[in-house]
Parts: C-alpha cells; sequence; structure tokens
C-alpha cells in the first residue's frame, strides 16, 4: 500500500501543524526554543523501520547510547506505537528542563517523564488535526543493549507495512536530541487514508 502524493502531502501538512502547535506549548513549558524538524511521512516496512533505527543508533556514542521510550496509542481507527529515542542526549540537561535535581538513579525517570511530556504533545496535536481523540497507553522503556536490539531484528514480523510519521527533536542551549517515531499499525492505514481523503476534497 502507498501514499498518493496528495496523501503523503496532507499527512505531512497535518503532523507540520500539529508538531507547531506541540512546540509553540513546550516552549512555553520548559521555558525554551524547542526545535522540530519538518516531519517525515511514509509507509514503510518492518526492514525499512529496522533500518532507520539503526542509522540513529549509528550516529550515537558510547558514552551516551541510543536509548528511549515506546508507548502505545489507540483512538478511532487509529492505534499503533510511538517510539521516542534519545541520541546524544545528557540526562543532567533533561533534568535541567524539568527544573529536577539530578542523580544517576533518575535517570529511568527522566527518561519517561520527558517521553511523556514531548510525546503526549506531539500526538495530541496530531489527534487534533485528525479530528480524533486518542488514549495513550503506559510507557515502556527500551534497554539499549537488548529492546533496541530486539527491534532492529525483527525483520520477519507479522504486518508487511505501517504509516510512519518521523520528527526530530532538539532543545536551544541544551544536549537533548531525539527522535519520535509514530509507527500506525497496518489495519489502520486504510481508515487513516480515508481521513486524509476527505481532508483532501
Amino acid at each position: 500500500m502507498l501514499l498518493s502524493e496528495d496523501q503523503r502531502d496532507c499527512l505531512q501538512e497535518i503532523a507540520n501543524v500539529a508538531m507547531g502547535q506541540a512546540a509553540d506549548r513546550l516552549a512555553r513549558l520548559f521555558d525554551a526554543f524547542v526545535v522540530l524538524s519538518i516531519p517525515q511521512v511514509g509507509i514503510l516496512t518492518p526492514s525499512d523501520i529496522a533500518m532507520t533505527l539503526e542509522s540513529l543508533r549509528d550516529q550515537s556514542s558510547q558514552n551516551e547510547p541510543l536509548t528511549g521510550v515506546a508507548q502505545g496509542f489507540i483512538g478511532d481507527g487509529v492505534a499503533g506505537e510511538a517510539l521516542l529515542l534519545f541520541n546524544g542526549t545528557r540526562y543532567q540537561d533533561l533534568a535541567e528542563l524539568l527544573k529536577y535535581d539530578y542523580h544517576p538513579n533518575l535517570n529511568r525517570e527522566l527518561l519517561m517523564d520527558t517521553s511523556n511530556v514531548l510525546g503526549g504533545a506531539c500526538l495530541h496535536g496530531l489527534a487534533r488535526q485528525l479530528d480524533t481523540h486518542l488514549s495513550l497507553g503506559p510507557p515502556h522503556l527500551l534497554d539499549p543493549s537488548d529492546d533496541i536490539d530486539r527491534l532492529l531484528t525483527q525483520r520477519d514480523l507479522d504486518w508487511n507495512s505501517a504509516a510512519v510519521v518521523e520528527i526530530n527533536y532538539t532543545i536551544e542551549h541544551y544536549r537533548i536530541n531525539c527522535d519520535l517515531l509514530l509507527v500506525i499499525s497496518e489495519n489502520c492505514i486504510a481508515g487513516l487514508l480515508e481521513k486524509l481523503d476527505y481532508l483532501i476534497d
């Protein structure tokens, strides 16, 4: 299944507006300038997604390995998984951003709380643009040496494709860099395309 050029442009514009609104809210919340990339959208296979994750991990350093948080979401005809992947991010900067007193024992909490704020803002913004409501499942911390390796090697998943929206975040004056992948499950693609066609018409 492929996106038509009009559908791709529509989804990218929806994501762009949603992310712009999210960046504005996050900037006020954090009192910092949040830079979001232009969303990349497409229909990807498990191998495509694995290659994206592999590329992100290749960019990470031994001192700051790729790690992240996965969170399921479901709404009216839309369901999937949000993966927020931290790459080249200092925990001390996350603590400063969230106004926490840093301690290494807080690393897990810092990832989870940052994911809730960043991922939640973008998901709810996207839901508003699609005129739907999304319920978020509990976040799950991805172990950098286990779960991300498992994601990289799961090329034989029981689905053939997924709609993916990818956004990169950086926060000015902080060493915080992360990528959000919204992976919309295969059985929801038809419903998503219907929503896009309705908006196009």
